[in-house]
């Protein structure tokens, strides 16, 4: 009898351990995708989420990190996602050149490297998840045209805040994109251009241009906290009402600027960041699951303005969705 309960506890005890070298060998196997963005805005924290979305319906673990628009860091990311063998990257790469080199490091030790928010000048990414950066601008740029052909009789001085130092490529064809549009008065002209991509950077930027440049009377921004500041600059300087803010991006600040009784922001083309985290996820996905996707997908942006009040309360309710 004891011989036999001697053998019944190592049947048991031998199943606990198989169980548990089971779960492990799961736990293992679950895919690793680390979701790499640059920068803490509105934008990001929603690509984010579109990424934790993704990443729940497909059960994958994802590991998030921010490269804080710093070339160095994103470069020591990379290298320690190699290190610790994740299956796929997702990245918001900084350069469409330079950072190449380290993704490249990734794909060659089997890593799926997908980019969203810039597509890599190389072929080595499997999927590319981004914003069509020309439209954006021009569709910005098409509601600054009407509202000066209406307001100002196709006349008007232009101000533009872009990004160049930091992001040269998006910035360009943003801003090639708003000028596309604007181009076609030929009463318009632009009488400064520069970079100042945070709130407070623009805050000073657009002081300084509506101090030495009196004559502006349009003020185009390329990214959220470009548009912020200038918004609070014309406030600050008592235009409001004599020069009018036109932006790229959105956030629930810029919408309330939309709603609010100051009328200085008119217009702003958002992106949609939220389907492009989990695009962009559910591309990796895919790919390292042997299925076919597409190579480059570029999303259309969408006009928020202040003609239209009701689409733009509709635009914070939707936010507030995805935001939790």
């Amino acid at each position: 009898m004891a011989k036999l309960i001697k053998i019944v506890l190592l049947i048991i005890t031998f199943s606990v351990l198989l169980a548990s070298c089971t779960s492990k060998k799961s736990e293992h196997t679950k895919k690793r995708i680390a979701g790499i963005v640059f920068q803490e805005d509105q934008f990001f924290r929603l690509v984010l989420f579109g990424m934790r979305d993704a990443a729940g319906k497909y059960d994958i673990e994802l590991l998030e990190a921010n490269s804080a628009n710093k070339p160095d860091k994103e470069v020591q990311l990379i290298n320690t996602y190699i290190a610790n063998n994740v299956d796929a990257i997702a990245i918001a790469p900084l350069s469409a050149r330079s950072s190449v080199n380290a993704l490249e490091r990734a794909h060659e030790k089997g890593i799926t490297v997908v980019t969203h928010n810039m597509t890599l000048e190389s072929d080595l990414a499997a999927a590319s998840i981004e914003s069509d950066q020309f439209d954006i601008g021009a569709s910005t740029g098409k509601a600054a045209r009407e509202y000066i052909e209406k307001k100002l009789g196709g006349r008007a001085k232009v101000a533009i805040i872009a990004f160049q130092s930091q992001l040269p490529e998006q910035s360009s064809v943003r801003s090639n994109g708003f000028k596309s549009e604007i181009s076609k008065l030929p009463g318009v002209t632009i009488v400064a251009e520069q970079d100042a991509w945070l709130a407070e950077q623009a805050v000073k930027k657009v002081g300084d241009i509506l101090t030495a440049n009196p004559g502006v009377n349009i003020v185009w921004c390329a990214n959220e906290g470009g548009t912020v500041g200038a918004v609070m600059a014309v406030k600050n300087a008592g235009k409001a009402g004599k020069i009018a803010v036109f932006g790229t991006d959105t956030s629930e600040q810029l919408a309330a600027f939309l709603l609010d009784d100051v009328n200085i922001l008119q217009a702003i083309t958002g992106q949609r960041p939220f389907e492009i985290g989990s695009m962009a996820i559910e591309a990796a996905v895919k790919v390292l699951k042997g299925e076919k996707v597409e190579k480059k997908v570029s999303l259309p942006g969408f006009l928020l303005s202040r003609e239209k009040p009701d689409e733009v309360k509709q635009f914070k309710e939707r936010l507030k969705e995805m935001s939790k």
